[in-house]
């Protein structure tokens, strides 16, 4: 299971993540007229000859200057994070974007790309279009990243760096449905990492706001990393990746359960006049089958 942290800027803060075991670390062009910054340029080189992957987030679409930095830069990722909804959440007009992968892939086929999918927190905007927009998009993207859609975000046209968690039933259920891995984001913290990825399944874990250092006042200070925090996020992953074999052999005999069950109630079904609750319950018998099917399959992908 990754561990990814954004936003590390200079080479002093990738080389301490890198020494903590930080499989993947994020860096932001925070836009195109300041495209080229050395300092970002040499965090990515820092990462040559390691184990650790880098990102690099964009704020902005202009094609040339996106090739013009993809020259500079040479990551081993791209991340889109366009907001890919309008502010009430109905869905945008995806042409632009999946136009914009595709054209990105044919020129840089080396570089993998990383598309954020915004779900909503808990209680809010329960028709969001969550499962609607990783149909679309994972077929343009190598991988997809959950985070946290507020309909007002902090950077506008954007999502992210929110600090607040996103639903972990919808995360949950975009983990399940996508057909390419799936990093989890959105106000995880060293406190509720470990809860959210063992909820969820995803191939992965990312930070930006909530492993900050924090002001007098107990805000995140942006673009300056606490390392005890850092160090406690990764551990907490990898907690949660060595409980992943328990989780698995608690979930097979739930399944062998359910399975058992169902044969029972199929055989118990009498030759005439079946009653419509009986078919109810052996149709949530299958979902809870599928379910836990699905289940096992990302344990698997992850071990």
């Amino acid at each position: 299971m990754l561990s990814q942290i954004y936003e590390i800027q200079t080479p002093e803060e990738a080389e301490r993540c890198v020494a903590l075991g930080v499989d993947r670390i994020g860096s932001v062009l925070l836009s195109a007229a300041e495209w080229k910054q050395p300092e970002i340029r040499d965090v990515i080189r820092l990462t040559d000859g390691s184990e650790t992957r880098n990102n690099l987030i964009p704020l902005f679409t202009d094609w040339e200057t996106l090739c013009r930095a993809m020259e500079y830069y040479r990551p081993h990722f791209v991340h889109f994070c366009d907001n890919l909804t309008d502010g009430q959440g109905l869905q945008a007009d995806l042409s632009p974007f999946i136009l914009l992968q595709e054209k990105f892939k044919k020129a840089f086929p080396e570089i993998a790309i990383v598309r954020s999918i915004p779900v909503p927190p808990a209680g809010l905007a329960p028709d969001f279009p969550c499962l609607d927009l990783v149909h679309v998009m994972e077929a343009v993207s190598d991988f997809l990243l959950i985070d946290t859609w507020l309909g007002r975000e902090p950077v506008a046209g954007f999502v992210g760096i929110t600090g607040m968690p996103a639903d972990l039933e919808r995360a949950k259920a975009v983990v399940l449905e996508s057909s390419i891995p799936v990093l989890l984001a959105g106000g995880l913290s060293p406190e509720n990492v470990f809860h959210a990825v063992s909820e969820v399944l995803p191939a992965g874990a990312d930070s930006c706001t909530q492993t900050n250092q924090v002001d007098a006042s107990g805000k995140p200070i942006r673009f300056k990393k606490d390392f005890l925090k850092v160090e406690k996020f990764v551990t907490e992953i990898r907690r949660a990746e060595a409980a992943l074999p328990s989780r698995k052999e608690e979930l097979a005999r739930r399944l062998t359960g359910l399975r058992e069950e169902l044969q029972l109630r199929i055989a118990a079904l009498p030759a005439h006049s079946v009653r419509p609750h009986q078919l109810l319950a052996i149709e949530d018998l299958e979902d809870n089958i599928a379910l836990i099917e699905k289940q096992l399959r990302r344990i698997d992908r992850i071990l």
